[in-house]
């Protein structure tokens, strides 16, 4: 990864239509920037090999059948919570694990297609896990904001 990687204007740009349509291909970019769909294939190269850049789909939860979201705080005793971490992240329930200062140790999102799942999860998975002191769910309500193009580039960065 270079250390001397900064995002210019047309970086940005690129970004910012990729964005807007993960589907547009290069000359479709190129077309809208006024650029060569070459200058835009290299620029997105450059990016994603300096790790400033993934290109990803995202799929609805509910387009999936996928009814309940929560999110589990975690408090880990008697094990490091990374290894801990590590099986979670293994579970095809949980979609997100994340380490964590402060009261609990681990974060977890987590989807289930029904309400009646949910004490299967909890109780016969996760209790399997060794090394788990205690969880406390919180199963989403609504989602106010669903936005995966959130780290932020700045332009001289």
């Amino acid at each position: 990864m270079s250390q001397s990687f900064s995002f210019d204007a047309t970086d940005h740009a690129i970004v910012e239509q990729l964005r807007l349509n993960g589907r547009a291909n290069n000359q479709q970019i190129a077309e809208t920037l006024g650029l060569t769909a070459t200058t835009v294939s290299t620029r997105i190269k450059r990016m994603e090999d300096a790790n400033q850049l993934r290109v990803v789909g995202v799929s609805d939860f509910s387009a999936h059948g996928f009814n309940v979201l929560m999110k589990i705080a975690i408090e880990i005793d008697g094990r490091r919570a990374s290894d801990v971490a590590h099986e979670l992240a293994e579970l095809p329930e949980i979609f997100a694990v994340h380490l964590v200062t402060g009261r609990y140790d681990i974060d977890v999102l987590v989807a289930l297609k029904e309400f009646s799942e949910l004490n299967a999860f909890l109780f016969d998975t996760l209790s399997k896990v060794r090394g788990i002191r205690s969880m406390t769910p919180a199963v989403v309500v609504d989602v106010v904001k669903y936005q995966f193009d959130v780290a932020p580039i700045e332009e001289g960065q």
